[in-house]
């Protein structure tokens, strides 16, 4: 007997396979919460940059529009200058209105 037990006792006793299925399924709630965790940071990822390009596109066209209204002010400056000049004044005064320059008895100086 002494001879059967030495040349068994490096044998390896047989797996409990349930208690292996056991402690991986005491592990998959960790793992969901981890995959659930990536994901959400993922998507937050994927919408943050998302959301800096529409911004960056609204900015821009923001920006553009700025710049044609700054234009149409400038021409809007000038086309008043033209039309504040006396000269052109005097010659719609005389031209459509019939009016002309007053003579001295006309004018009145009040002091």
């Amino acid at each position: 007997m002494a001879q059967t037990k030495t040349a068994f006792s490096k044998v390896a006793a047989p797996v409990n396979t349930v208690a292996a299925a056991d402690s991986r399924w005491l592990s998959f709630p960790y793992m969901v919460a981890v995959m659930v965790m990536v994901t959400v940071v993922s998507v937050f990822h994927v919408w943050s940059r998302v959301k800096v390009i529409d911004l960056n596109l609204d900015i821009a066209a923001t920006r553009r529009t700025f710049q044609e209204m700054q234009q149409e002010n400038k021409r809007l400056k000038v086309e008043i200058a033209s039309l504040k000049t006396p000269a052109r004044i005097e010659a719609l005064a005389k031209g459509e209105l019939g009016m002309a320059m007053p003579t001295d008895q006309q004018v009145i100086v009040i002091k």
